[in-house]
């Protein structure tokens, strides 16, 4: 009988080393084998979990205030987790104590940064941080307004928070809804004069931030790219294309 190969030998296996893709998963007769299912059960139930931990508002605004930001809170109307999720509507309007903690302000903001729990509050209270910090050291000549925690909150809940505080333009950095191999993906969404009533069509987005994808200095880069496009061309969405790879692999020459 032929002895059988080893299993550091086959292809496969080395190929999954640099993946997080069920690729190659083998089987046993007709049927997955046991550590296939119960790996997938465990990453079901990451998932699962990410959509409902919550965010700790708190030791995130100590985080940033020992960076030296200055921090404001708010809450969506969605009143709980339950509610957040079963009615996305209310995720998109801030609730009545909020309306009053950020009133309009005289100040104009070149930008303002929203860090929003999503559907993953673990992406945002592992990411968020690490990447505006990436980004403000990229900015030293804007006018930062405050940075806003936003619990409970939808992509869109960033257009009445930029719209009342004044800002250019608003970038929300929120949770994204779990895979299976990513339960702590954090988005990226860019507003050029934000108000209510935008548009999916008219935000930009960066997926998949996190240090299995894309890394905090790459996604730093592409989001100053198109903060600055968005002044030079007068508006986000559709029509701001990220051309930062390209304009970098020119500039870097032959």
């Amino acid at each position: 009988m032929p002895n059988t190969p080893a299993e550091s030998d086959d292809p496969w296996t080395r190929l999954r080393q640099f993946t997080r893709a069920r690729v190659a998963i083998g089987r046993t007769g007709h049927a997955q084998k046991t550590e296939t299912i119960l790996a997938f059960g465990l990453a079901h139930a990451q998932a699962r979990d990410a959509v409902h931990l919550p965010l700790d508002a708190t030791e995130l605004e100590s985080a940033l205030r020992a960076a030296g930001h200055e921090v404001v809170q708010v809450h969506s109307a969605a009143a709980d987790r339950d509610q957040y999720l079963r009615r996305p509507d209310l995720g998109r309007q801030l609730d009545a104590d909020s309306r009053a903690r950020i009133g309009p302000t005289a100040r104009p903001f070149d930008v303002v940064f929203v860090i929003a729990d999503g559907l993953s509050a673990l992406a945002a209270q592992r990411h968020a941080l690490p990447l505006l910090q990436a980004v403000l050291a990229r900015l030293p000549d804007w006018q930062v307004g405050p940075i806003v925690i936003a619990r409970q909150s939808r992509v869109a809940l960033g257009d009445e928070i930029g719209e009342r505080l004044g800002a250019r333009q608003v970038v929300m950095l929120i949770g994204e809804r779990p895979g299976l191999s990513s339960p702590d993906s954090l988005g990226v969404y860019l507003t050029f004069d934000p108000r209510v009533g935008r548009t999916d069509a008219q935000r930009n987005c960066i997926s998949n931030v996190r240090p299995e994808g894309l890394s905090y200095a790459e996604a730093a880069g592409r989001l100053m790219f198109l903060l600055r496009g968005a002044v030079a061309l007068g508006r986000s969405g559709v029509d701001l294309k990220d051309d930062s790879a390209a304009v970098a692999a020119t500039l870097s020459g032959p």
